[in-house]
């Protein structure tokens, strides 16, 4: 400790408020892979470091807060065997049926080329500054999506919010792996199911199969016997859930369980087996897009639609919705906003490069959503081909099922063994959702062993995988597309946009830009370029905030398809939203209760807006020197002009 000091002390000429590279870069930073390097030891003593004689009048909130934080930063915390795990499980985790299931049809519903332009733009001013941001608290701090609010606990209630959404997300996917499932087994028939009309659907089915259709009459579109084989006999659906939404489907109910033995399985070691896993989960799925993209592009008309996937529509940049859809799309698909992405970092060793990483998987995520589109674009080209149309967005209806609908019906026309392309699709599709499931549900065991580490692993994940079984049932009844529906827009796609500015609010004026910049420094040796602080102090929290307002002024009552809701369901769907918004509120009273009784109630609160006093990295050694590092720069402030304008103008580029 006595050389840490003697390098501190020859470094205190420093007017910039970063000290030199010899007494942190050489330390902590790192930009190689070098498995093992630099971990985090636990503490033998179970000694706590020492907050500093000015916390001395805060000593019983300290302790206690330090003591609930002692389990997070202590001896019990996993890390993953090497760097590449966690880049390849950041890719599984981001690259998944965000991309494959839910980019094309929230852009099939968008205007196609209209919705590539500003989903390109958010996920330059939002999707990569948040993503950047969320890895480096993560890795930082090495907490969960809740702890991590430690920097200040009156914001907790964002991470609490953001955990109920993430389970919202986490029951629903599961489901989805169910109906892959279910694909997954029919692939196995001598006849693709999904490949020829049954007589009970009409005139007015086209077989996928490839069937000629030049009787149709111009203009007059037909429906795919894959989109009549997923509604009515897959999802068995109904019209509406007026009467209630029916039973669940003892095959998918089946399916479903089998996801979750799957994913609890992968969960049941944590890292140190999901990180071996993630090498698959990660690659094989493009092995599988590259075969079905030839497919795509060599059918006929699919030229048509990836023109229309591709070519801009100026006008609908002035939609206030295509841009909420481009920031809920980048939520989805770089699963930012949900703790995720937090809960990966914490098990990182301290100094990792995550500038790189967050850089390769947030341009590998836009790849993969491009090369999505093109091939779904490419056979819903074809569709119209064959309807003899040149509408495209007609050709098949929008919604969560187009992946289940223009995928198989894509496979049905490959003349040779179209049966192997469909079961290492389905396969392909399954893996996705494994890699994304896994992530999401990791993240809610995280939250609860936090807070209640005596809990044994694998208890919390085999209560996670029933009671998310139990509601996964929900949306595998004939009505339960319309509960998915309501679930996806209340209870997390809004939740999460309101919790993602709270969070960005809380990050870049509560605790600083200014300090967080110090932070990466501190941790990795290297400068906060101009794009990210502006970006995380302006661009991305007005840009959201805007499109909030936006949204909200212009909302209409959700459908699905065509079918309003009952009023009494709007009512549900708002009161998810409250409650899960409503976390910041509810979380933010006990942590001003806990403030020191001797401080009038202005003074509390402003308390529990600054950080704990054992925030930061998790090895007492590397926090004694953070503590050293924090008060050589609040010293060098003490100098600085105090006027409003200055602090902004500081806090963003200082």
């Amino acid at each position: 400790m006595e050389s840490g000091n003697n390098h501190n002390n020859n470094n205190n000429n420093n007017n910039n408020g970063f000290v030199n590279q010899s007494f942190v870069g050489s330390l902590n930073a790192s930009t190689i892979s070098i498995p093992g390097a630099y971990k985090s030891k636990a503490p033998t003593n179970g000694s706590k470091p020492n907050p500093g004689a000015g916390d001395a009048h805060n000593q019983p909130e300290a302790e206690a807060e330090a003591e609930a934080g002692e389990g997070q930063q202590g001896k019990q915390r996993q890390s993953w065997n090497n760097d590449i795990e966690f880049l390849m499980s950041c890719i599984a985790l981001s690259v998944g049926l965000g991309n494959v299931w839910r980019f094309p049809f929230t852009a099939l519903e968008n205007g196609g080329g209209a919705f590539v332009i500003p989903y390109l733009i958010v996920l330059v001013l939002v999707g990569k500054p948040v993503y950047y941001l969320e890895m480096l608290l993560g890795q930082f701090s090495s907490r969960g999506s809740v702890k991590v609010y430690d920097f200040s606990p009156i914001m907790r209630g964002v991470g609490y919010g953001q955990v109920l959404a993430t389970g919202i997300v986490t029951t629903y996917y599961a489901t989805l792996m169910a109906l892959t499932l279910r694909y997954f087994v029919d692939s196995f028939y001598p006849t693709l199911p999904w490949s020829y009309c049954r007589p009970e659907w009409g005139a007015n089915c086209l077989d996928s199969a490839g069937a000629a259709s030049g009787d149709a009459a111009q203009g007059t579109v037909r429906t795919t016997s894959a989109e009549f084989y997923f509604t009515n006999i897959i999802l068995r659906e109904k019209p509406s859930i007026d009467d209630g939404i029916g039973y669940p489907s003892w095959s998918l109910a089946l399916a479903l369980a089998v996801a979750w033995v799957i994913i609890a399985s992968i969960m049941f070691k944590g890292v140190k087996s999901s990180g071996k896993a993630s090498y698959f989960l990660a690659l094989f799925p493009y092995v599988v897009m590259l075969i079905l993209l030839v497919r795509a592009l060599t059918l006929p008309g699919a030229f048509d639609g990836v023109l229309y996937f591709l070519r801009p529509q100026w006008h609908k940049l002035l939609e206030a919705q295509v841009w909420y859809a481009a920031v809920t799309q980048v939520f989805f698909s770089l699963a930012i906003c949900f703790g995720n992405i937090i809960m990966y970092a914490s098990y990182n060793r301290f100094g990792h490069n995550i500038y790189r990483d967050a850089n390769i998987v947030t341009t590998l995520d836009t790849f993969t959503s491009l090369l999505s589109g093109v091939i779904i674009f490419g056979i819903l080209g074809n569709l119209a081909y064959e309807n003899n149309t040149t509408d495209i967005a007609s050709v098949v209806n929008g919604g969560p099922g187009l992946a289940f609908i223009s995928y198989p019906d894509a496979i049905a026309k490959f003349k040779v063994l179209p049966q192997v392309f469909s079961v290492l699709f389905f396969l392909m599709l399954f893996v996705l959702g494994i890699g994304s499931n896994v992530g999401m549900a990791s993240c809610l065991t995280t939250v609860i062993k936090d807070q209640f580490g005596h809990i044994k692993n694998w208890m919390i994940v085999v209560a996670i995988a029933v009671i998310g079984y139990l509601l996964g049932l929900l949306y595998i009844t004939p009505g339960g597309q319309f509960v998915l529906n309501l679930l996806d827009f209340y209870g997390a796609t809004f939740v999460a946009l309101v919790l993602a500015i709270f969070e960005l609010v809380a990050i870049g004026w509560i605790y600083g830009v200014k300090r967080l910049c110090r932070d990466v420094q501190f941790m990795l040796g290297i400068k906060t370029s101009l794009y990210y602080r502006i970006c995380w102090a302006i661009v991305t929290p007005l840009l959201m905030f805007t499109i909030l307002v936006y949204m909200l002024v212009r909302y209409e009552p959700l459908k699905y398809k065509d079918y309003t809701y009952q009023s009494g369901v709007y009512v549900f769907g708002w009161c998810l939203s409250a409650f899960g918004v409503g976390q910041v509120l509810f979380w933010a009273i006990p942590a001003v209760r806990r403030q020191p009784s001797d401080l009038s109630l202005c003074g509390r609160i402003r308390r529990a807006f600054e950080p704990l006093p054992n925030w930061g990295p998790a090895d007492p050694g590397t926090l004694k020197r953070y503590q050293l590092y924090v008060q050589e720069g609040q010293a060098n402030a003490i100098f600085q002009r105090s006027s409003i304008w200055h602090k902004i103008y500081d806090n963003i580029f200082g």
